[in-house]
Formats: C-alpha cells, structure tokens, sequence
C-alpha cells in the first residue's frame, strides 16, 4: 500500500469518525479523541511486540492477567517506561467495546493504570498525566453513560479498522497526518490561540534539515516551543537516529499540547529515556539550563505573542537578553525567542526559528536586537517562504537560521516565495522545493531575483533592515515596451485616424449638398 493510499484511507476513517460523534463533540475538542486513542492502540500494540520478542509461541493479548509476574512487569517498566497489562491492551478493549456497560469507566482505569505502572521509576515524569485529555467520563461525549459509551466505542471500532499492518511498517506518520488533516478541517479554532500555528509536515522537514545541514552528529535537538513535537521529529525521520545522541528536548507552554508532544514521542519509538519534554512557560521559567548547549534547535514560537518583558525588571539581566542591551516589546516577545535559542545554541551548532516578517524591519527596540545579532555574526540566513503554508493564516513567514561558527561576515538572503504548490486551501511545500532551497543554503552563491549574500556593510549601511526583498530584487513582470516601435505604430494609427476623418468629412458634406439641392 503506497503512502497516498495509506493516507487516503487514514483521512476517510477520521471522517466516519467524526459522523459517528457528531453532535457530541464539537470542533477542535473531537481530536482529542482521535488522537488520543491512536495513541492508546500504539502503545498497546508497541508494548505486545515487545514481550513477545518475535516468538509466534507467545500471543500477549491472549494471556491471562494472573500470569503476570512482579519481575515480569518490574523488567518492563524499566525498559518501556510503562505496563500494560493483556486484558488492558487496545485490542481486547475494542473488541467487546459495543457491549460494554462499563466502557468509559473501564477506558479511565485503564489510563489510570497505565500512568500509575510507571510510579516511583525514571519514567514516572514521562508517562504522568499522557492521558490526561482523553476525558472519556466527560458530558462532551453525551449526557448519558449509555450515550458516552456508544460514542467512545465508535471511535475505538475505526481505529481499530486501520489496518496498516504495524506502525513501524506505515509509510505515513500516522499522527502526524491525523493531526495535520484534523488541524486543516478545523483550523477555525484549531492550534492557533496565542499566535500559535501548526507547522505542517513539510516545513518541518525544511528546517531540521537547515539545523542539522552538514553536522556528522549532534549532542540534543532541542525546541524551546515544542508544540506537538513535529519539528523534533522530523529531524528523527531526516537523519538516521545515532546522529542525535543524547536525545530530544523540548518546553511547551499549553498542557494539551504538552501531552500530544510526549505522545509523540512514544508513537516514533522514541523510549522515555530518549526525551525530555517539559510544562511551562520557556520566556520566564526556561528549564535545561544544565543540559545546553544544543548542537541543533529547532522552532516555530508564537507569533508576535504578548510577554511581560520590561515589566518584569530582572529580565534585562537574565543571561540570555543582557547581551543585547534590550529587551524584545512586550506586544512582541518574537525575538525573546531567538535570543533564547541563540543562548542555548553551541559553538558547532545551528538554530532554525520560523519568524513574523515584521521582527525584520521594525524599528526600536527590535531593530537593536537586530543590530545586536549582526554585529556578532550569528545571521547566517533569512529565508522568505511563500503565503498560506500553515494551516488557519495566509502569513508569508520567514525562517531565521543563526549560527555560531559561520565562515565569513556575509549574510544571506533567500526569497522562496515563489516555491510552492498551489492547492485549494493551503499552498504545499514540496520536496523538490526543499531541495532547492537547501541547494542555494549550501552554496551560499547569488542567484539573480532568488538569492543574494550580502556583506556586512550593506545590511549596516540599510541600517539592519534584514528583510529579504530589501536585498533580492524581485522579478519584474511587467510586459517590455519598445518605446521607438510604440511610437512608430502611435504615428500610423493617427495618420489613419486623420485618414479616416477626411472621408467622414467627405461623405457629410456630400450628404448636406444633396440635402440643399432638394
């Protein structure tokens, strides 16, 4: 089954999935559901296959729970990070899901007991509160239990449906593309509270690719607003996993979408001793403090988010702002968030950060900023994509890439607006025009109308404005006029209008010469 076929199919059980709710769950609260219990037949399934351990003798879901021995699971949850006990696993619960009195309770102790398996081991951070949004008790899901259980069993039996064989064999990132296509049917209220914005799949690809270009290995890739996780994984899927050594990390501030980060870590078999996602707010409660610096960072922040910044005094000394003398406006905590990347970012390292075009051409205290990253040479390049890639906004974003060990002073200028392909709804970046932009990154040579490395005295002399059509001069469009030849046809045309006025004025007096004869 090829990928378009997998993802044609993942899409249509989404739908029936949502026609089974209806009326129940509404908007952006169903993919809770969807994902979550996507999630739940992973780790059903992942952890099956592990006890199992490729014997065709032993079929976990059919054991009894009473086998189970102490050291059985003990050695589980150390290396899973979790326990599942046979009669818990996806499988089993969907199967007698439509007769089940006592579904939705049974659904809550059993993510109940999956969360608690891992209390007191490593993992117990990891694997708290997964679950925590997937409220099958809620009224959401009807007001009766009756009514609760028929919908939660609907939704099990289509995941269920999916038969992609495992989830290490699909050709798709079966979250991701559930997430992405539920996002693009929602996007109405969908992920963008905050000026947050989902960043679909193939933007992702581009900038772990500009954040990992051309380094043999690195120590952690590291987001500072991890959202769903998909920036962090993409660079998993780009580069074979032992380049990454010591693992992912990432911060979010939303709850909800801290959970589907951790998740997601789980469903790319990333083991909880690979990552590190953290709760909280990056600008004011910054956690891996001990773990930087990262050799790649990766991010798309909220744009142009409110901040306390200057109403907060201790800011202006924290290690991460004092460098610039500045703080970023408190309407604008945009380039808060590069100059905590930059502060997180090794010497071998660089940072790719989707960015508001504005942060690149406003005065004040943004222009300081600015002059601050230039002056040290950490803009190694500004890239304009084309508009209405992101799901819920038509905004052309840019993407900042820094830099702490770059060749020369130059800075470099990409306008990759033209590159995408036109859809309904949104415009696509494909592959073939990632693999233009990363040619032109890589070359760093001028291309007429696409690509300008300019030194560091014109972005000085254009007073730090590091807006990529102040450097790259857009194609003209307009139709070429020879003035010689219009004015050589202008002198015909009238020379035939005054032609033409003479025979009119001919045949009118003739006309009044008949006229007074008669």
């Amino acid at each position: 089954m090829t990928s378009t076929e997998q993802r044609a199919i993942l899409r249509s059980q989404i739908w029936k999935i949502a026609n089974d709710v209806r009326g129940a769950v509404d908007g952006w609260d169903f993919k809770q559901y969807v994902l979550g219990t996507l999630f739940y037949r992973f780790i059903s399934e992942n952890f099956a296959n592990y006890i199992e351990a490729d014997d065709d003798s032993i079929q976990y879901s059919k054991l009894p729970d009473s086998v189970i021995t102490s050291d059985i699971k003990d050695d589980a949850i150390k290396t899973k990070g979790y326990f599942i006990y046979p009669s818990q696993l996806f499988v089993n619960v969907a199967a007698s899901a439509n007769t089940n009195e006592s579904l939705n309770t049974d659904l809550a102790r059993i993510f109940a007991a999956v969360e608690s398996s891992a209390n007191g081991y490593p993992s117990e951070r990891d694997i708290k509160g997964l679950f925590a949004d997937f409220d099958t008790t809620s009224n959401r899901l009807g007001n009766t239990v009756a009514d609760k259980n028929s919908r939660l069993a609907a939704v099990l039996k289509r995941v269920a449906e999916l038969d992609f064989g495992d989830f290490e064999g699909n050709h798709i990132d079966l979250f991701g593309d559930a997430y992405e296509f539920l996002i693009s049917n929602y996007a109405a209220n969908a992920g963008k509270s905050g000026g947050e914005f989902f960043t679909p799949q193939n933007v992702s690809k581009l900038i772990a690719r500009l954040a990992m270009h051309k380094q043999v290995s690195v120590n952690k890739i590291y987001d500072p607003a991890c959202g769903s996780g998909s920036l962090l994984l993409q660079a998993k899927k780009q580069f074979d996993e032992h380049i990454i050594e010591d693992g992912f990390y990432g911060q979010e501030i939303n709850h909800t979408t801290y959970n589907l980060a951790r998740m997601n870590m789980f469903l790319h078999n990333i083991n909880y001793d690979k990552f590190n996602i953290q709760l909280g707010d990056t600008l004011r409660n910054p956690h891996f403090g001990d773990e930087k610096p990262f050799d790649a960072i990766v991010s798309n922040p909220p744009y142009s988010v409110k901040w306390i910044g200057s109403d907060d005094p201790t800011l202006i000394n924290d290690d991460r702002f004092a460098p610039a003398g500045v703080l970023a406006p408190k309407s604008k905590a945009d380039f808060a968030f590069v100059l905590h990347a930059l502060h997180y970012l090794s010497a071998k390292g660089r940072a790719a950060i989707v960015c508001f075009p504005g942060i690149f051409y406003r005065g004040g205290a943004e222009q300081k900023i600015r002059k601050y990253l230039v002056d040290n040479n950490y803009v190694e390049s500004v890239i304009s994509l084309a508009p209405n890639l992101f799901f819920g906004t038509t905004i052309a974003v840019n993407i900042l890439v820094l830099s702490k060990h770059k060749a020369d002073t130059t800075t470099q200028f990409i306008d990759a607006s033209g590159l995408c392909k036109k859809e309904t709804n949104n415009n696509v970046l494909l592959d073939s025009h990632i693999e233009q932009i990363m040619s032109m990154f890589d070359s760093k040579k001028n291309v007429d109308q696409v690509a300008k490395s300019a030194s560091f005295e014109e972005v000085v002399s254009k007073e730090y404005n590091l807006s990529v059509s102040n450097y790259v001069e857009a194609k003209d469009n307009r139709e070429m006029v020879d003035i010689a030849q219009l004015n050589a046809e202008l002198k015909i045309t009238v020379a035939k209008i005054d032609q033409l006025r003479k025979e009119i004025d001919a045949v009118v007096a003739e006309i009044e010469g008949e006229e007074l004869e008669a």
